[in-house]
């Protein structure tokens, strides 16, 4: 579990996150959405490590990151698999090597027990005999599924995406989701995921925290966001007719009414 409390961060003049406390629980899929400028990257990325907060902490299963020592730091950064936007796959290297790439840094296993390993993690993802292409061989959807097999190769505790849809048509990315949501309840993995695809939402967003300048604006499920009268959010997620023929029919369910 990561626990957040009460962060703030800034940059010069520019308040960023403001207060900003939640909990992300094993085993399930959380969502950090709103809209650009809301401050989702900067969220993941001190969540992530990569920024430290001016006020608050970050708790690693009780642990707070900034109490940690330097070897902890490392050994946590060992437990982390991150998808990174438009996959950051090495272009020159085969989807072996990049998916190997973790264990060559933080393991001395030998190249048998790597392969073995990596072999195991892209069977999981569906990319069996791919071990000898290169990124630039593969789809958009193919080489997103090499960078989750890079991001769990190492077997993470937790696992950040950032817009893992990117760049992939409905049905790849519908394939990407659902992919995701198995490796979250498959290893009981802490899954924080970062995204403007309201169709994630939809289909794996078991926890939801919608940001607004800097500050969580609303936190529930993918059926709570559909019967919410919280106003912000209703303005980002029903900007198309589809969103609110769905919002229609959760709150009749609601309701305990029928639609004909």
């Amino acid at each position: 579990m990561i626990e957040v409390k009460n962060i703030h961060k800034s940059f010069g003049e520019t308040h960023v996150l403001k207060g900003i406390s939640a909990k992300f629980e094993k085993g399930q899929t959380s969502l950090i959405i709103g809209q650009s400028g809301s401050g989702k990257t900067v969220f993941i990325k001190t969540l992530l490590g990569l920024f430290q907060p001016d006020e608050g902490c970050i708790c690693y299963d009780g642990v707070d990151y900034d109490k940690m020592s330097g070897d902890e730091k490392r050994e946590l950064r060992k437990q982390i698999g991150m998808v990174f936007q438009g996959s950051a796959l090495f272009d020159s290297s085969t989807v072996e090597e990049n998916v190997m790439f973790p264990l060559k840094m933080f393991t001395e296993q030998t190249r048998e027990q790597m392969l073995e390993r990596v072999n195991f993690v892209l069977k999981r993802v569906d990319l069996v005999n791919a071990n000898h292409k290169y990124p630039a061989e593969l789809s958009g959807g193919m080489q997103k599924r090499v960078a989750i097999a890079r991001a769990i190769v190492m077997n993470p505790k937790y696992l950040f995406c950032d817009e893992p849809n990117s760049g992939l048509d409905p049905k790849t990315a519908i394939l990407i989701d659902n992919l995701i949501q198995e490796i979250t309840d498959e290893y009981n993995i802490t899954t924080v995921i970062n995204t403007h695809d309201m169709n994630s939402v939809m289909e794996i967003g078991e926890k939801i925290i919608f940001l607004k300048n800097g500050v969580k604006e609303w936190e529930g499920t993918n059926k709570d966001i559909f019967i919410t009268n919280n106003k912000a959010v209703t303005d980002f997620v029903y900007s198309s007719n589809l969103f609110k023929k769905v919002r229609k029919i959760y709150q009749m369910e609601a309701e305990g009414r029928t639609c004909d």
